[in-house]
């Protein structure tokens, strides 16, 4: 039998492997499905810079008054939205719904972390065990599970526009402008072939139905562990500064480890982006044709869910430097090989390899740096994973925005020099933390404490009240 907060950490991530199956694909294609004027690499530019304004201030207002599971469950509601608007693509609709979008990512974000961690912190005490490797087993769980959306939401996208009747051989003197080998010359938007717009309608309907389903298993089936917390909050809100609560991201930047992580956040974001826009146009749709992205990324999905859940329980044993080690190594291998690499439909296994092992090294930026934001920042968790989400949208929000201005062989350059320059700042504040380690805090208040054993006494009281 598992225990309550096992089965919340299940919910929360099916419920976030049901919402990004649909955002994971469309990141995925949008610089090839949207690729007019660079509109769809444009608005995912537009969703992280949102991502960056929301992070200043709205999770911790957001997080403090609705609890985690309410702020999960309204910030899925405006990924969703993005979905709408790629029924219907152009300027307005795609700027619009990416805002909207944006304004929801850092509260869904912010929230999923505080509440796997206070989950990780309440479940330690009962266990007597670390409050830190808990939360690292929690984090492993989730990502282990939502990191299979980039299986889900890629297979349809595949299985959807290889029912496209337009598919066509891609011509030999095109293949010399895929990859990095021409620096000055780009393929032209005419050269990249739009699937039928009924199919992108298909897609679109399966999208949105996976993410109201995600919005249902949040709804009915996550326990409000801090639900107390928040109503004594709302209570006492007057007594409480607004510009105390607005200000919280802010205030926690002068906490030296965190001015140290933010070269590592930052570069979370340098090396998704590059995968998804980068890696997807300019070598998968160049080469083999947009119908074969979601092939392709099905593989980085599988192996970054099947590596979250190992590295997870692996650091237990290691500790986190060997792990960020590997990964730094694994990215600047990749980052070398795709400088010189020469893409053509002949090598079709290689296409695979370079996702394979950046999965690799992607579930251990995704896991253990969320799990270290968690366990250096115990006491101020909505803040910190704020923090997180903003330098990490901020790392996304550069890579797109120099997207279609720079060759891809200096995109490839810069992504070393931050690689460099990251592992350089983790080590320090690793061995700050070996200096000074951060007290070890179990549960954060008396009252997180209460709110779990209220919540003990009746799982069924706790789904009426949630939903009525």
């Amino acid at each position: 039998m598992i225990s309550r907060n096992t089965k919340n950490i299940l919910v929360v991530s099916f419920g976030f492997l049901s919402l990004f199956t649909a955002y994971g694909g469309l990141q995925s294609l949008q610089s090839s499905l949207n690729h007019e004027d660079g509109m769809g690499v444009i608005s995912l530019s537009v969703i992280y810079g949102t991502i960056i304004l929301s992070s200043m201030f709205l999770p911790p207002i957001m997080i403090k008054n609705l609890g985690c599971k309410w702020t999960i469950f309204i910030s899925m509601a405006c990924y969703i939205s993005y979905s709408f608007g790629n029924l219907f693509p152009g300027w307005a609709s795609l700027i619009t719904t990416s805002a909207v979008l944006g304004l929801g990512g850092s509260p869904l974000w912010s929230a999923k972390c505080t509440y796997l961690t206070i989950s990780g912190n309440v479940q330690a005490e009962k266990d007597n065990k670390k409050g830190q490797d808990v939360i690292n087993l929690y984090f492993g769980i989730f990502f282990l599970i939502f990191q299979s959306s980039a299986v889900w939401g890629n297979l349809m996208s595949s299985l959807i526009f290889r029912q496209d009747s337009n598919i066509t051989e891609i011509p030999e003197e095109r293949l010399q402008f895929c990859g990095a080998a021409v620096c000055d010359v780009n393929i032209t938007p005419a050269e990249i072939s739009r699937p039928d717009q009924n199919l992108v309608n298909i897609l679109m309907g399966c999208y949105i139905g996976v993410g109201v389903l995600a919005m249902f298993l949040i709804a009915v089936f996550l326990d409000n562990i801090d639900g107390h917390t928040a109503r004594e909050f709302r209570k006492n809100r007057g007594n409480q500064s607004f510009c105390s609560t607005f200000l919280a991201t802010f205030r926690l930047l002068k906490d030296k480890r965190l001015l140290m992580l933010i070269p590592l956040t930052m570069y979370s974001g340098f090396e998704q982006s590059f995968l998804a826009g980068e890696y997807t146009k300019n070598y998968v749709t160049c080469a083999l044709g947009i119908h074969n992205v979601g092939f392709v990324m099905i593989c980085f999905g599988a192996v970054n869910s099947l590596c979250s859940f190992f590295f997870g329980k692996l650091a237990q044993y290691t500790g986190r430097i060997p792990l960020f080690c590997l990964a730094a190594i694994t990215n600047l291998s990749c980052a070398v090989a795709l400088l010189f690499w020469r893409p053509h439909p002949d090598q079709f296994p290689v296409f695979f390899v370079f996702p394979a092992l950046w999965g690799m090294a992607d579930a251990v930026w995704q896991t253990q740096t969320n799990a270290l934001y968690g366990v250096l920042f115990p006491s101020h968790k909505e803040a910190a994973f704020a923090n997180y989400r903003m330098w990490e949208s901020l790392g996304f929000v550069i890579a797109f925005a120099y997207s279609t201005f720079i060759c891809l062989s200096i995109k490839l350059y810069i992504l070393i020099s931050v690689l460099a320059v990251t592992m350089v700042t983790y080590l320090l504040v690793e061995y700050n933390e070996y200096k000074h380690p951060t007290a070890a805090k179990v549960i954060d208040n008396i009252t997180e404490k209460k709110d779990f054993k209220d919540m003990s006494d009746s799982g069924q009281t706790i789904i009426s009240q949630t939903l009525f």
